[in-house]
């Protein structure tokens, strides 16, 4: 039997990752999960990670208590899905520099436990308590970016205001892009999307005019579009409130110059490193969810297929999504771009 370690040794080593949050106990579960692990799937779940069965629990007082020192600078990708985001944090991944999180379940905890009734002020500690164990870089001088789930982004002004410091790149899909990666990815897909906005619809961040007996009307592709258009009024709102902190990335600029698109993002987020290393980057020479070569324009051929195959259906969603979008004063095109289209 393997003694647990102390709470010190944890709580200041980043290879064991804060991964669940348990409110009825306030306290931490931890998972030993090293560096090239972490860097070698798309996102740090258990159906990706392995079923963690005996997990390190640490009360969320002892936690704070073991920390010491400054916080590691801490930094923010957030995406509206379907636009890449995985190439691009796991690119920013780079020992001695920065090191990223794709999609930990802890800030999905926080997203279910705001759901079910926390108590504000108590969600803003642990919420703080939380952000603090995710932003430990392996080394001293390292950043650390983290890629919430976007069923995390009603709370991403949140999580701004709890680290002033941080800076935040808002990337997403152009919305016909979205929609087609959508429709090309079936009937699962189509179910997230209603998922997605059950979730959103709980959250109150769906403010487009409908009413909910509206949502029961709608096609799978207009409800991934109304989906999509609450997320981006979001981050366009996001971009007026801080716009010295925040800037936008569509998934056709950064995959049209990878390595200029995270050349750039490490900038914004004042990242030291190698530039010149970022073009033979892993991330961008291997598809992020299945971990193949990554072929020059696959995406663009993925998105040429489903256009073929229903591009009449998604021509129509656009455009009722356009006449939704100006309604409701929703940029199709976000301002204050990383960098030009």
């Amino acid at each position: 039997m393997t003694a647990t370690p102390s709470v010190t040794p944890i709580v200041r080593d980043a290879e064991w990752l804060a991964h669940r949050y348990d409110p009825g106990h306030d306290a931490f579960h931890f998972r030993r999960v090293a560096r090239a692990q972490r860097t070698s799937v798309a996102f740090l779940t258990d159906g990706h990670l392995g079923e963690e069965k005996a997990p390190t629990i640490v009360s969320r007082g002892d936690c704070a208590a073991a920390r010491t020192g400054a916080d590691a600078p801490l930094h923010f990708l957030f995406h509206s899905a379907y636009c890449a985001s995985t190439m691009l944090v796991q690119a920013l991944d780079q020992p001695g520099a920065a090191t990223s999180l794709s999609e930990p379940v802890l800030l999905n905890d926080m997203v279910g436990w705001r759901r079910r009734g926390a108590d504000p002020r108590d969600h803003g500690r642990v919420m703080s308590d939380a952000l603090a164990l995710l932003g430990r870089g392996f080394g001293p001088d390292e950043a650390v970016v983290i890629k919430p789930s976007n069923i995390f982004n009603p709370l991403a002004r949140g999580a701004l205001m709890l680290r002033p410091d941080a800076r935040a790149i808002l990337l997403y899909a152009p919305l016909r892009d979205f929609l087609l990666s959508v429709a090309r990815k079936g009937l699962w897909c189509r179910l997230w999307c209603r998922e997605l906005l059950e979730g959103y619809l709980a959250d109150g961040f769906v403010q487009l005019g409908f009413e909910p007996r509206d949502y029961f009307r709608q096609s799978d592709l207009q409800v991934a579009a109304v989906g999509w258009l609450a997320q981006q009024q979001a981050f366009a709102a996001l971009l007026a409130w801080a716009p010295d902190r925040i800037a936008a990335l569509d998934s056709e600029t950064l995959t049209r110059d990878p390595a200029a698109a995270v050349a750039a993002a490490m900038d914004h987020y004042a990242i030291a490193g190698d530039r010149a290393a970022i073009p033979a980057h892993p991330a961008l020479t291997r598809n992020s969810k299945s971990g193949e070569p990554f072929a020059p324009g696959e995406r663009q051929d993925d998105l040429a297929a489903a256009e073929a195959a229903y591009g009449d259906e998604v021509e129509k969603i656009v455009g009722w999504a356009a006449a939704v979008a100006d309604g409701a004063g929703i940029p199709l095109t976000l301002p204050h771009a990383l960098l030009p289209r």
